[in-house]
C-alpha cells in the first residue's frame, strides 16, 4: 500500500514537472542587436592615420572614442582571436613592436 501511493506521487511529481515545457513563449521581444553605423561597419576609416603610430592604452581609447565602434580588441603577432565577425567591432592589428600595423571592422 506504501508503495502503491509512493509510487503515484512520484508519477505525479514527473507529470507535474512536465506540464511547463509546453508553455506558451514569453511576451518579451526579442534582445536588439548591437548599434551599427549607417554605413555597417566599425568607422576604421576615420582613424586610419594611426597606422604607423606606437599603440598606447591612451591611442586605444582616443581611437575607439574617435571611431565610434561599438566594440574594439587590439590583435598582437601570433595571438589566437575568435572568428566570428561583427561589424561594428574596431581590430587593432599591431606588429612586433606594439606599432599599430592596420586597423579594420570585424
Amino acid at each position: 500500500m506504501f508503495m502503491t501511493r509512493l509510487s503515484a506521487l512520484a508519477i505525479g511529481l514527473l507529470l507535474a514537472g512536465c506540464s511547463g515545457m509546453n508553455a506558451a513563449p514569453s511576451p518579451d521581444p526579442a534582445p536588439q542587436p548591437p548599434r551599427v553605423e549607417a554605413s555597417g561597419e566599425c568607422g576604421a576609416e576615420r582613424v586610419q592615420d594611426r597606422v604607423g603610430r606606437a599603440y598606447s592604452e591612451a591611442l586605444g581609447e582616443a581611437i575607439r572614442d574617435e571611431s565610434g565602434a561599438a566594440a574594439m580588441r587590439v590583435i598582437r603577432p601570433g595571438e589566437a582571436v575568435t572568428l566570428d565577425h561583427r561589424p561594428d567591432r574596431l581590430n587593432v592589428h599591431l606588429d612586433e613592436t606594439d606599432t599599430i600595423a592596420s586597423l579594420d571592422c570585424g
